[in-house]
């Protein structure tokens, strides 16, 4: 019998493709094993040069401590390298692009020459710290219309492709009853049934409506899917308490400079407004957000302007990207003709702007002591207390009084904010 171990970078789409080829792997019989396994899958992420270079790293280093491991390499950064011609140094025994990844599995199975029957059934694939804690991804929707002139994503995932909401909702009713929080992930949820006919929001109805999942959350909800329609379903269900008050909406910029050079396709200040409006339907709906520093022409007053866009809004958190110019896409060739910080500068303000995100950070945190909230127990521990998610996904560690098991979900009085912690206790 065969064993395999993956292992994925970057977003949660790649996180939810990595757990249906483990699913899949496993159906067909491959054994899951993370010390020496026969077959070393990895789904690599494109969007900066980081996160392709730490895939070209991981390759070397299995090469050199599995030297008889196959090495089976998908993803964003796989596909820009078949494109490009650029895996010819790396040791590989496959490279499968994105076009291809539904059919891995088989690719595997032809191409490396094995057969297997089938086998049901295996612990060791819930290695993952989603499925550990009977959390799941699934993917709603891959690629992307929109060309934001940084990004290489539609290059390399092409154009949107949506799952049938009738397929995802049979699929969510089909999940094990341990399962109690499902994240929808996308590539753009704006693009969702941009091929089919239907809408995000009509997604979201179905599933409260008609599956009995516990919690509904969204690995990001894109600026262009803040709509009305979205507003009033919020407004709608938010009581209902199964869909997590948790919103990461990746602006990138609070510059309209820079926006409008990112093609991004909206001002400051509608953004702003749209945060505001979700704030007020519910004050603790936790707000992130990813932002891009040193884009070109990114000036002092143009970091200015970002930097108080997010003091001034109720974004309590923000994932700091350093600009990585990507082949191709637009911003290359428009570098060619508008100036790029220097990496110095972009450290700086990067710098800046993650001391702000973790005095926000701390600030939305504070505000959540006294109240009530349901809290999703984790697999993870630290000294005697159980790390778990709140209904605004917020981590809050609970004193292990040896019954909470992980994967519950149980009412806690959030208690306490302690150096940099939330506590509280079950009632």
């Amino acid at each position: 019998m065969k064993t395999f171990y993956s292992y994925t970078f970057g977003c949660r789409v790649n996180e939810a493709e990595k757990q249906t080829i483990d699913k899949k792997m496993i159906e067909k019989g491959f054994i899951f094993d993370e010390k020496n396994p026969d077959i070393y899958i990895i789904n690599t992420c494109s969007v900066t040069h980081k996160a392709e270079r730490e895939a070209r790293q991981l390759i070397y280093k299995i090469k050199k401590t599995l030297p008889k491991t196959k090495i089976v390499v998908t993803g964003c950064s796989a596909t820009y390298w078949l494109k490009n011609n650029l895996y010819q140094n790396l040791k590989l025994d496959l490279i499968i692009d994105n076009v291809n990844k539904d059919y891995l599995v088989e690719i595997i199975q032809k191409r490396l020459g094995q057969s297997f029957s089938n086998r049901v059934g295996y612990p060791g694939v819930a290695t993952s710290k989603f499925l550990k804690s009977k959390r799941v991804m699934i993917k709603i929707q891959d690629g992307c219309q929109r060309y934001c002139s940084f990004c290489i994503v539609p290059y390399l995932r092409g154009m949107p492709k949506s799952e049938k909401i009738e397929n995802l909702k049979l699929k969510i009713q089909n999940l094990d009853s341990s399962i109690k929080e499902v994240i929808l992930t996308a590539i753009n949820t704006q693009a969702f049934g941009y091929d089919t006919g239907e809408s995000f929001v009509d997604l979201l109805r179905t599933i409260i409506d008609e599956t009995q999942i516990p919690r509904i959350s969204l690995g990001s909800i894109h600026p262009w899917s803040l709509t009305d329609d979205f507003f009033h379903f919020y407004q709608k269900y938010k009581d209902k308490k199964r869909l997590i008050d948790f919103f990461h909406i990746p602006i990138q910029s609070g510059s309209d400079k820079i926006l409008t050079l990112m093609k991004r396709g909206y001002k400051k200040e509608e953004i702003k407004e749209k945060l505001f409006q979700i704030k007020k339907i519910n004050p603790l709906a936790f707000l992130a957000t990813d932002i891009i520093v040193g884009f070109l022409e990114e000036n002092d007053y143009d970091f200015e302007d970002t930097y108080n866009f997010l003091k001034e809004s109720p974004i309590s958190k923000f994932h700091v990207f350093r600009f990585s110019k990507r082949a191709k896409t637009q911003a290359d060739y428009l570098s060619k003709r508008l100036t790029e910080p220097s990496p110095k500068i972009k450290e700086k303000r990067s710098k800046i702007l993650r001391k702000l995100s973790e005095e926000k950070y701390s600030q939305f945190l504070s505000k959540n002591v006294g109240r009530i909230s349901s809290v999703l127990f984790l697999e993870k521990k630290i000294d005697n207390f159980k790390e778990g998610l709140t209904d605004n996904q917020l981590p809050i560690l609970v004193f292990d009084d040896k019954k909470i098991k992980s994967g519950e979900i149980k009412n806690v009085k959030i208690t306490e904010f302690k150096e940099g912690k939330l506590f509280g206790k079950v009632i």
